[in-house]
């Protein structure tokens, strides 16, 4: 990547940076490209050469932010394959992946679970195929689970899949918003016992 793809990408990244923080704050209606601008140090100008307008930068924040989460969750399976551990062993790796993402990235978190319930948005059509690339990876670990012997046949493996992500949003912003003084390690062993008892059958 040269100089100049580096700059363009640091501004883009203080834009999705400001712009969420914003949004989740005040809403994507209240929120305006003035202020986008003012909080992440640069002109307005320098927002319309990035993005055409607020509703593009809100898609392309979204498909950033999945893919780090989605980066984050594959890193982990491969990471623990690597290591000799079974699927199981990837799920686990996964849903502390997705809660140490969600304890960086915490406004960005509310914003999509948020979004996820939302209708008629321009974005709507972005934000499935986004959600959809991130349960992918659960359900790769689940399939070769499933084909190895180490998952019961019975599992749906898509409604698993979707069932692990939703409980790993959900509970980690339970845990921001209501159960605070817990460390991440203390919700990722919660949520492992779950995984063990009720996925992996042990």
């Amino acid at each position: 990547m040269d100089s100049s793809s580096t700059r363009r990408q640091a501004t883009r990244t203080k834009l999705y940076e400001a712009a969420v923080t914003l949004i989740a704050e005040q809403g994507f209606s209240a929120t305006t490209v003035d202020e986008i601008a003012e909080r992440a140090g640069v002109a307005k100008g320098t927002v319309y050469y990035n993005f055409k307008s607020k509703t593009e930068l809100f898609e392309e924040l979204l498909r950033h932010g999945v893919s780090l989460l989605t980066a984050s969750l594959r890193a982990a399976a491969e990471e623990t394959a690597e290591r000799g551990g079974g699927r199981v062993d990837a799920l686990d790796a996964m849903i502390r992946a997705g809660l140490v993402f969600i304890d960086r990235y915490p406004a960005f978190t509310q914003l999509y679970v948020a979004e996820l319930w939302r209708t008629n948005r321009a974005w709507n059509s972005t934000l499935l195929v986004v959600r959809q690339e991130a349960v992918a990876v659960v359900e790769g670990v689940l399939r070769e689970g499933v084909e190895a012997g180490e998952l019961s046949d019975e599992i749906d493996v898509k409604l698993t899949a979707a069932a692990l992500v939703g409980m790993v949003l959900v509970a980690a912003l339970d845990w921001q918003a209501f159960q605070s003084e817990r460390s991440l390690d203390d919700v990722h062993a919660a949520l492992s016992r779950l995984l063990h008892g009720r996925v992996g059958g042990c």
